[in-house]
């Protein structure tokens, strides 16, 4: 299957260059545009699998562009720079650029570039969909446990009785206990003094 590459590039002139190039080397290249030409709405309309930008430098407005695709449609992104700043070099990846190249595009140093580039997004965007389970999970427990010491107080249970009750509601009306530990803690707001 061949990868989908959205190319980015303020010059025309390498642009027309580039895309046959890249094409020549296995790609489909789905567009071509300018770094300021809407980039997110370009990703949304032509859904490439990388967006590989090719800048002399990356400007303020370039970076804020790609932070706002990755935000939205996020995207494994490939820039080729002249520019190795170590201020240009952090705030590209910041903005979500997976692989910072210096020294121009070699044809033949492109595929292996790109090919890293998506398995390090794909191993980032695992790590992040971990780390907001974690999250959600650890959320959950919290209240699960401020719903059991309401339950504790209220009613003057253990916390395995008071947990269990809840756990018993739960199975009784087929909702997660995060759910029924969000009434209990509701109702017990709404009912205080």
């Amino acid at each position: 299957m061949s990868i989908r590459i959205m190319l980015v590039d303020a010059r025309p002139d390498r642009r027309e260059v580039l895309g046959p190039a890249l094409s020549a080397e296995g790609f489909d290249v789905v567009a071509c545009v300018d770094p300021d030409d809407g980039l997110l709405s370009a990703v949304v309309r032509f859904a490439p699998d990388v967006v590989l930008i090719d800048i002399d430098s990356p400007s303020r407005d370039t970076l804020e562009n790609l932070r706002t695709v990755q935000a939205h449609q996020p995207r494994p992104m490939v820039m080729f720079t002249q520019d190795d700043a170590n201020e240009s070099i952090r705030r590209a990846i910041e903005a979500g650029v997976s692989a910072y190249i210096v020294d121009g595009i070699e044809r033949r140093r492109v595929r292996p570039i790109v090919e890293a580039a998506m398995a390090r997004f794909s191993q980032f965007q695992a790590l992040e969909k971990e780390l907001l389970e974690t999250r959600s999970k650890l959320a959950e427990r919290k209240l699960i446990e401020r719903a059991k010491g309401i339950i504790m107080t209220q009613q003057g249970l253990s916390e395995d009785a008071a947990f269990q009750a809840m756990r018993r509601l739960a199975m009784r009306k087929n909702k997660r206990l995060a759910e029924i530990a969000e009434s209990v803690i509701s109702a017990s707001e709404f009912f205080a003094p």
